[in-house]
């Protein structure tokens, strides 16, 4: 309809504000007030159900952290901002899955519980750099062989010692990420872990090493264990060198955990597999005269917000009280489709999932039929 269309609530922000000239309040100024509403007010004063959707990303093979991200050809590309919350049910290559928002509850089930052992060798007062594997008996093979593949937990390497100082030295590791995803590679770099905060990513095929796209020192390899460390001074003679590391066997995830804007998979993937949730998403910025909202029924819901926010900054209350009983009536007309499209859901119970389609719990299948 061409009554929604950006410019026709121009004309009716204007009409409300008496701001008719542009020389009174600039077409970008009022873009920018009408974009506001749209992007940060309307999806949390009226969470409705024309922002619901499914938010779809797959997972990479020995990959358990899926952050929001500044690359473009992430499925995650600036997820924080586009998503304004996320809700189960959650759907692992179309198995009903496990959905964790709290830390405690999911770590209890899926513990990070490190490894300590001494990686062969022990300092002598003068050398700084090893080298070597984190387990001699961890088997190198390839995803595409039958035997079990253990894998290194990413961003959680240690390798520590003590220098002839008695002072501590320790490496952590931080994943080298893809150039072109910015997904975590299968390499990582070890930094100072005691006085050097997590360094700038390095990328897979910078140009720091052009031959190899891997750092000359100070890696972590998380399938295979091979490393090559430098500490900031050498260990003391006799010291013992040890690494801290999480070791997993990668299978199919069972569940995830929504924190900190990142997903976190559980068991590691062993391959890519395809994760959906449910989403409210943030409406799109009108940017053309002739874009129009998600729905054509909001068009004046979105004027009267915007002239709202314009009279606000001039400290014109009195002309909002005139026109706030229509702008009530207009979040009362756009909320009523939510709430009678809500109304035809039951409210769930703890007997609603009886019949439902089942869900993947600890390797194996259960539906409603349990109880």
């Amino acid at each position: 309809m061409a009554n929604s269309t950006l410019a026709n609530i121009k004309n009716k922000v204007r009409r409300l504000t008496r701001s008719l000239s542009p020389a009174q309040l600039s077409d970008a100024e009022l873009t920018d007030y009408i974009n506001t509403y749209i992007q940060y007010d309307l999806p949390e004063t009226l969470r409705l159900f024309d922002l619901k959707s499914t938010f779809t990303f797959y997972t990479s093979p020995f990959i358990d952290t899926y952050a929001t991200s500044t690359f473009v050809n992430n499925p995650m590309y600036d997820f924080k901002n586009q998503y304004i919350s996320v809700n189960p049910p959650l759907y692992i290559a179309g198995f009903q899955s496990q959905f964790f928002q709290s830390r405690e509850q999911f770590y209890g089930i899926y513990p990070i519980v490190n490894s300590i052992q001494n990686i062969g060798v022990t300092g002598n007062g003068t050398l700084a750099n090893y080298s070597g594997y984190v387990n001699t008996s961890q088997p190198g093979f390839l995803p595409n062989q039958t035997t079990q593949l253990i894998t290194l937990l990413q961003n959680q390497v240690l390798f520590s010692s003590i220098d002839s100082n008695g002072n501590g030295v320790a490496l952590a590791d931080s994943p080298i990420l893809d150039a072109t995803t910015g997904i975590a590679t299968a390499w990582g770099q070890l930094y100072n872990a005691i006085s050097g905060p997590v360094p700038t990513p390095l990328y897979l095929n910078a140009p720091y090493n052009t031959q190899t796209g891997f750092p000359q020192a100070n890696f972590i390899n998380y399938l295979t264990g091979e490393f090559d460390i430098t500490f900031s001074s050498p260990p003391a003679s006799g010291a013992t060198i040890n690494s801290q590391t999480v070791m997993n066997n990668p299978a199919l995830p069972q569940s995830v955990l929504f924190f900190e804007d990142a997903f976190v998979v559980r068991p590691v993937p062993d391959q890519s597999y395809r994760i959906d949730i449910e989403v409210f998403y943030q409406p799109t910025a009108l940017l053309l005269n002739d874009d129009v909202p998600v729905l054509n029924q909001w068009w004046q819901l979105i004027a009267f917000n915007a002239a709202k926010k314009i009279l606000e900054d001039r400290m014109d209350y009195d002309s909002i009280a005139l026109f706030l009983p229509s702008l009530r009536e207009q979040e009362n007309l756009v909320g009523r489709r939510t709430i009678k499209q809500l109304t035809t859901q039951r409210v769930a119970t703890i007997f609603s999932d009886q019949a439902g389609a089942g869900s993947l719990n600890n390797s194996s299948w259960t539906g409603g039929s349990q109880f």
